[in-house]
């Protein structure tokens, strides 16, 4: 008698992508509640308490933020091919996860005025979050089905609006009525913040770990250190994607648009200050961000399995397209809650279909080597938009029209992707796979 393994299969799947679709409900807690709304001020803090100006405050958080961004941009595509090479991609993850929590519950340690060690432990942090997650991503193509592949990833980053949502609230509640909950001022509320978001990380990580497995990797016989292997097939990358045509025009088209919507995510607090929007407002326009993105995420999902992923991030673009000019009228803070709602309704489902996409187009036998050239190349071309908008905001006078110059991002970056054949990209991407 032959038993019927398939209820097994299923559940197993399931499983998996439950495990894996939790990893974005862990870390999301750093993006929103360390990256968006609590650590930029307190650094500044630490930096105008050591008694420098305000201005070389703000410049010391750009440059510890770049300096964050060119370490992974470095590390990612090595870190990639090594894992490619060696196997092992939970086991980078975990390090990469363990650094990052690390870090982050050591924020609530910095002594007033240690703005250098806020600087390095803000460094690892970044590097343990955006190294994880470059792992995390590249098992994707072996978590999900081809028919479902778009359809977790958006899955994963609506629980990780849940996720990052509900704890911003709670540490939002935290800072603004320290009292209430037992803390003696707002400076320790946002370090016990820090901690909560350092525990939640770490503790749902856990199904992540312990349900998605290890995907089968097929080692070549080699006498050299993994690194020295990785960097040699780093090197193999460069001439394989020139085999990617649609690949890599995707890639350029990312690039792009990805560099105008992360300006806003990041410039976003900037400039409703300058023009005069409260923080208790700005905080509250984040959390509506986070629980929109929630069924947001999802229903970019389901546009997508019917009229492709591609499609759907265009109708995604051309919304951020009319915020950028719509930003420029702002004046009040009903106007800034109300673009905070419609960013909510394109941010998660754009990233989760872009990741989705590009995932779908890689091989999967090369998955964490592109998924680093994915990373690392966006976190180069990244440095673009700020800058973009801090040049013409200074020259121009104002950030009013530095808000409206990142059209540019949405519409170049849509042209760009209006021409990426998918069909061409994953029929490229399945050859690949088989001639291994």
């Amino acid at each position: 008698m032959v038993s019927d393994t398939r209820p097994n299969v299923d559940r197993a799947y399931r499983r998996a992508i439950r495990g894996w679709c939790m990893y974005d409900w862990a870390n999301s807690a750093f993006s929103t509640t360390v990256l968006a709304a609590f650590f930029p001020p307190f650094y500044r803090s630490l930096v105008i308490d050591a008694g420098l100006a305000e201005n070389r405050a703000t410049a010391f958080w750009g440059y510890t933020t770049s300096v964050a961004l060119i370490l992974v941009a470095v590390m990612a595509p090595v870190l990639g091919a090594t894992a490619d090479h060696t196997g092992g991609r939970k086991r980078y993850a975990g390090f990469f996860v363990g650094l990052g929590v690390l870090a982050t519950a050591s924020f609530g340690l910095i002594g007033e005025g240690s703005w250098l060690v806020a600087s390095i432990l803000f460094l690892a942090g970044s590097i343990g979050f955006s190294g994880a997650n470059l792992f995390y991503d590249s098992l994707l193509p072996h978590v999900a089905s081809r028919g479902d592949i778009d359809q977790v990833s958006a899955r994963g980053h609506a629980l990780g609006y849940v996720g990052g949502g509900i704890l911003l609230v709670v540490n939002a509640l935290w800072v603004l009525r320290p009292a209430l909950f037992g803390f003696s001022s707002a400076d320790v509320a946002v370090r016990a913040s820090f901690l909560s978001v350092a525990v939640w990380w770490g503790i749902f990580s856990v199904p992540f770990f312990r349900n998605v497995s290890e995907p089968l990797v097929v080692r070549r016989e080699r006498g050299r250190p993994a690194i020295v292997e990785g960097l040699s097939r780093l090197v193999e990358t460069f001439r394989e994607i020139r085999k990617h045509r649609q690949l890599a025009m995707l890639l350029v088209a990312y690039w792009v648009y990805s560099d105008g919507i992360g300006t806003i995510i990041r410039m976003a607090t900037a400039y409703g200050d300058e023009i005069g929007i409260e923080l208790t407002d700005m905080v509250t326009a984040l959390v509506i961000t986070q629980f929109v993105g929630i069924p947001f995420s999802l229903l970019f999902g389901r546009i997508a399995r019917r009229i492709g992923a591609k499609r759907s991030i265009l109708i995604a673009l051309a919304v951020y397209a009319c915020v950028a000019v719509s930003a420029y009228f702002m004046r009040t803070a009903l106007h800034f809650y109300v673009l905070a709602f419609v960013v909510g309704t394109v941010q998660g489902g754009s990233q989760a279909l872009s990741r989705s996409l590009y995932g779908s187009m890689v091989p999967r036998n090369r998955a964490a080597e592109f998924f680093g050239f994915f990373s690392s190349s966006s976190k180069f071309a990244g440095v673009f938009g700020p800058l973009v908008f801090g040049v013409v905001s200074h020259f121009v006078g104002g950030s009013r029209a530095g808000v409206v110059s990142l059209i540019v991002f949405f519409v170049v970056g849509g042209l760009l992707l209006a021409r990426v054949d998918v069909d061409e990209g994953l029929a490229a991407a399945r050859r690949a796979e088989t001639a291994e």
